[in-house]
């Protein structure tokens, strides 16, 4: 299949479980929980305690229906608004928030990020934060000016993004194009943390083969100092996975804030 028939997430959509199932869970042959788990869990610990990035909102603007990267900033946000493209990720998660039954278990994430804070004994209590930290779920439309029109969004002190703009960029013109639309939405000197795979031209899931925009890291970098962000920390690490469902390099994490 050729890069010209892949699909484009957030215009053909996909199985928003499946690939919780074949990139984030804890099922025994899941080769990913190194790269889709430890490495971004690790790094939100890490930023977020040390205190420079905290505020009254964050907007969670990730792939699919993830939750784990929000176990960290819910301890730093009163509010988060998460975001997403699609009715089907949006249903997928609160079956989750809601606690109902059938919902995805990420149990074993938030035991990975207690771990990393020496709290191994307080589980319910951090999904419960998390929930209670979620102020509104609310569908987007990247291609809008204004992306929760016609609802207006108070400006964020954090953008959270993980794994969406590789899905959703057919070229680099929309990497530079989404990246300048966070900014607008963020207060000034505000945050914005990117999690992203690298080199990556497609992800299966289910029977989808997904397009993902090929980029490295200096790219990235370049087009956050374009848009006038200051980068305070990126981590990039080489892929551990061996699996034929997606082909990236590495993985990377960017904590980055606007100039003005």
């Amino acid at each position: 299949m050729d890069s010209g028939s892949h699909k484009i997430y957030h215009i053909h959509g996909f199985d928003s479980r499946q690939l919780l199932e074949d990139y984030f869970s804890d099922k025994p042959d899941m080769v990913f929980e190194e790269d889709a788990l430890m490495f971004p869990i690790e790094n939100l610990t890490k930023t977020f305690t040390e205190g420079h990035i905290k505020g009254d909102v964050l907007i969670d603007l990730s792939l699919g229906s993830l939750v784990h990267h929000l176990y960290s900033a819910c301890e730093f946000f009163r509010h988060i608004i998460v975001l997403k493209v699609s009715d089907r990720c949006i249903m997928e998660l609160k079956r989750w928030l809601d606690s109902r039954t059938g919902a995805f278990n990420w149990g074993h994430a938030a035991k990975l990020h207690l771990e990393k804070e020496g709290k191994s004994d307080q589980l319910e209590d951090t999904e419960g934060k998390v929930r209670s930290a979620v102020l509104h779920v609310l569908k987007c439309d990247l291609e809008k000016e204004n992306i929760t029109h016609p609802i207006v969004l108070p400006p964020a002190d954090c953008i959270i993004s993980a794994w969406l703009l590789e899905y959703t960029s057919k070229d680099q013109d929309d990497y530079r194009r989404y990246i300048r639309k966070f900014s607008r939405m963020l207060k000034p000197r505000g945050h914005l943390i990117i999690t992203g795979s690298l080199n990556t031209t497609y992800v299966i899931v289910g029977k989808d083969k997904i397009h993902c925009l090929r980029y490295d890291e200096d790219f990235a970098k370049k087009v956050l100092f374009e848009e006038d962000f200051i980068v305070d920390y990126c981590k990039v690490k080489k892929r551990t996975a061996v699996s034929d469902l997606t082909d990236y390099k590495a993985v990377i994490f960017i904590a980055a804030h606007k100039k003005k």
